[in-house]
């Protein structure tokens, strides 16, 4: 093998690192000469401008991420980078802290949530751990914490205002007790026959259209959108108008007004739940618009904090 072909996989901090690392030493070059192609230089400034927020970013926050996988953090490594995206776009290093939900449920959402600046509460299947994530809504809810709540955490966060504010006692998600008197969450249309749960979930890219004067509004800057869900379970439009009238609002519906894909808290900071899944479409030079405004929300708050 010739020298020349030979590269260095140099350790980096930030893996966004990388591209620029292998363009320093030649790679890009030696593939176009051996491919026998022509092409323009690559650009590259993105790339830096990410890898330099980074690096030495101007203010740095905690935000929790509060799930049942927690053990293994990769589970959540979407998750994870669509943060550090969101970190980037407001020039702030993003400190991850991982809760275990059982842990909530055991010692209480203040004392494992005391001393960070937004809460996250992502998907998952099952009813363990759901009480504790039930519990960290509330306490964002209460103590106006940033909250991004997705999938099952937009569910559980609507299970939260079900029983705290509506007063609706016991209420649930029907995926977690069949016998709750307020399934506020419940089976998508069409699906309460359904015995054979296989290949019924609701998959892919569905259209959602937004309502203006909202956080979702106020991140896209746009009506309709586009995004990705893996879901059964839909939020219940019986109890629409009970939850509404206590100040939950839904602020993202599908085209035909039927499901409610989005729902924020009046009179807080930056409250939101999202039945699908936002992170799949974030990307370091172009961070998801829902998570550059969370990460905005968390710095705010983290200077509030210091202010006080």
């Amino acid at each position: 093998m010739e020298v020349s072909s030979v590269f260095t996989a140099k350790d980096v901090g930030c893996i966004y690192e990388v591209p620029l690392i292998f363009h320093r030493e030649g790679l890009d070059d030696k593939i176009v000469d051996l491919l026998n192609i022509w092409t323009g230089r690559p650009h590259l400034q993105a790339w830096e401008e990410v890898v330099s927020k980074f690096q030495k970013p101007a203010q740095e926050v905690c935000v929790a991420i509060v799930g049942k996988y927690i053990n293994l953090t990769d589970s959540y490594k979407s998750l994870n980078e669509a943060l550090v995206h969101g970190g980037i776009a407001n020039d702030c290093r993003v400190s991850l802290k991982f809760v275990d939900s059982e842990k909530v449920e055991k010692e209480g959402a203040a004392r494992c949530l005391a001393d960070v600046d937004a809460i996250l509460v992502p998907g998952g299947f099952g009813n363990r751990g759901i009480e504790g994530m039930i519990l960290s809504a509330q306490y964002a809810r209460e103590n106006k914490i940033p909250y991004l709540g997705i999938c099952l955490g937009m569910q559980m966060a609507v299970v939260e205002y079900a029983r705290n504010v509506c007063k609706l006692n016991k209420a649930n998600s029907s995926e977690f007790d069949a016998q709750t008197p307020y399934p506020v969450i419940d089976l998508l249309p069409g699906q309460s026959e359904v015995k054979e749960k296989g290949a019924s979930m609701r998959l892919g890219a569905w259209p959602c259209v937004l309502k203006s004067n909202s956080f979702a509004h106020a991140a896209y800057e746009q009506k309709e959108i586009s995004e990705r869900h893996r879901h059964r379970y839909e939020f219940n439009n019986k109890y629409k108008k009970k939850l509404m009238d206590k100040g939950l609002r839904i602020t993202g519906v599908s085209p035909d007004g039927l499901l409610a894909e989005i729902v924020e808290i009046k009179d807080h900071p930056w409250f939101v739940g999202c039945q699908f899944h936002p992170e799949f479409k974030s990307r370091p030079t172009k961070p998801h618009p829902l998570f550059k405004k969370f990460i905005e929300a968390a710095v705010k708050y983290a200077q509030g904090r210091i202010a006080r």
